[in-house]
């Protein structure tokens, strides 16, 4: 094998949160060595955002303030040399729909490698856990629907405020509680019961909670387990 090995690197829009970004890195560099074998990994340029900042502007929905703050910092990711880039969170997914009027390197949008596993399963409405932001906008919603005629259900108001709680006062934090999952679990199958055939895990530390164990005839799609493959996917391919 010729030395060294030709890949993409990979640029990561990290920090929201530090749990979800140290996942992403060593899921990524685990996929990237079961796909190369031996001492490989990926080569990956990470820039980590200070998640202090992005709380603020998610829970006070200066959504402006956010775009303007991971605009500057995927260019800075651009400059550092990435060859493509991808975004840690679900949430922040709202800001970045635009981003290539920012970047010129490709950019994974995390909803397109969840869409296409959903479509494969034969799947056509799904329940979404993930933050208040991401449940009760239109950005998460409209993507599904317009780009691959997939029907999201989602939690009630009250229902909604519990999730998010639980993300952002523990899943953030690395805390798991046991009374937290169960909560998880009651919102899950009662959108099972709305009609949801499956449930996308849309926070992208949901699943360090919440497993297909939990509810196994429900199936579960994990972002960012899902995002992870589809970047590896494009860092070893020749597509440009």
């Amino acid at each position: 094998m010729q030395r060294p090995i030709k890949m993409k690197t990979i640029g990561i829009l990290g920090g929201m949160s530090n749990e979800a970004t140290a996942e992403y890195y060593k899921m990524i560099n685990a996929e990237v060595n079961k796909c190369l074998g031996n001492w490989d990994i990926a080569e990956i340029l990470l820039y980590s955002v200070n998640f202090g900042n992005i709380e603020y502007f998610v829970r006070n929905k200066k959504w402006d303030d956010a775009k303007k703050y991971l605009m500057h910092n995927a260019a800075n990711v651009e400059k550092g040399g990435a060859d493509f880039l991808i975004c840690v969170s679900n949430t922040m997914h709202k800001v970045l729909d635009d981003i290539s009027d920012t970047i010129k390197i490709p950019f994974i949008h995390i909803v397109d490698p969840t869409a296409e596993a959903i479509k494969k399963a034969g799947l056509k409405k799904v329940g979404l856990l993930g933050t208040k932001a991401t449940m009760e906008s239109s950005f998460f919603k409209n993507r599904f629907k317009n780009k691959h005629n997939i029907e999201l259900i989602i939690p009630n108001e009250e229902e909604q405020k519990i999730i998010d709680e639980i993300i952002f006062n523990e899943l953030v934090k690395g805390i798991i509680s046991e009374d937290s999952r169960r909560k998880y679990i009651e919102i899950s199958k009662k959108m099972n019961q709305q009609g949801a055939q499956g449930l996308i895990l849309g926070c992208t530390e949901i699943f360090l909670l919440l497993r297909q164990s939990d509810i196994p005839n429900l199936p579960m799609f994990n972002t960012t387990e899902l995002h992870v493959k589809a970047a590896v996917k494009f860092a070893l391919s020749s597509d440009s």
